[in-house]
């Protein structure tokens, strides 16, 4: 069985002591890829020095992350179209994000996270790359964003989804989306599991999100890609199938939308 965790952070700074052996421990136990969103420009020579160091398990992804949306928002974005456009190195990214809304913290920047979101959305379009989204009190606003600018050439991943049925219908009624489902899931009271028992398998990507929201049991502390295992079982119990059959069609899902010249006829 192969997996592919479709969002990690692995190059961050709480993998510093022990980045190896993570990723090491994960094959073992069946992650074969990881792929990984961008932030902002003080991560991309992590993120390109990893991506480069594992050229056939690890995947990058340039964007600007909704939170690092500040002040100095057009030198970032700026930062960005360099790396999408005229890539400095020999990685070359599977995808624009991580982009999105998130006004969880703080609204002062929505304005700002609205334009850059619609630049880095026209420019996926512009290469055709998928999207990975991230969304954070803004459902609303982000589906009134994608329903303008959705057409054939706009794919990608509503990432850690955990919205509400009808938002996954509004999402999976554009065509070209599938939802990222990680550790969430297993938590006791979240919900989602009653979510994603009505959507069809063919519709989710397997992530963890690492170093964030760590599936039970160990919610609370670091997340690392080997806990997909976690995500990947509690989803074979709600659909009531094996995990060699999560394994199958959630790589497949993951291929159409990031790898599609590795789909099988």
């Amino acid at each position: 069985m192969n997996f592919t965790d479709t969002h990690c952070h692995i190059y961050t700074e709480q993998f510093d002591e022990d980045r190896s052996g993570i990723i090491e421990s994960s094959i073992k136990v069946g992650v074969k890829r990881f792929l990984l969103p961008a932030i902002d420009a003080s991560y991309t020579k992590r993120l390109t020095s990893l991506a480069g160091e594992y050229p056939t398990q690890i995947f990058p992804m340039f964007g600007l992350h909704p939170c690092s949306v500040k002040d100095n928002w057009e030198l970032e974005i700026e930062e960005v179209q360099r790396y999408l456009f005229n890539n400095p190195t020999n990685v070359k990214p599977i995808a624009v994000g991580e982009i999105g809304l998130d006004v969880y913290w703080e609204k002062s920047f929505l304005d700002q996270q609205i334009e850059v979101l619609k630049i880095q959305i026209n420019w996926a379009k512009e290469l055709n790359l998928p999207i990975v989204i991230h969304v954070r009190d803004a459902f609303e606003e982000i589906l009134e964003i994608i329903d303008e600018l959705n057409d054939e050439r706009l794919s990608g991943v509503f990432h850690c989804f955990t919205g509400n049925l009808e938002q996954a219908k509004h999402i999976l009624n554009y065509g070209g989306f599938k939802l990222g489902i990680g550790g969430v899931l297993t938590f006791k009271n979240s919900g989602l599991d009653k979510t994603i028992e009505q959507v069809d398998l063919k519709h989710l990507l397997l992530e963890t999100d690492s170093p964030y929201l760590a599936p039970h049991p160990h919610r609370g502390k670091r997340n690392e890609p080997s806990y997909l295992m976690l995500v990947a079982k509690k989803l074979a119990e709600l659909k009531g199938v094996s995990v060699e059959e999560i394994s199958s069609v959630t790589e497949r899902n993951t291929n159409e939308i990031f790898f599609p010249t590795q789909l099988e006829d």
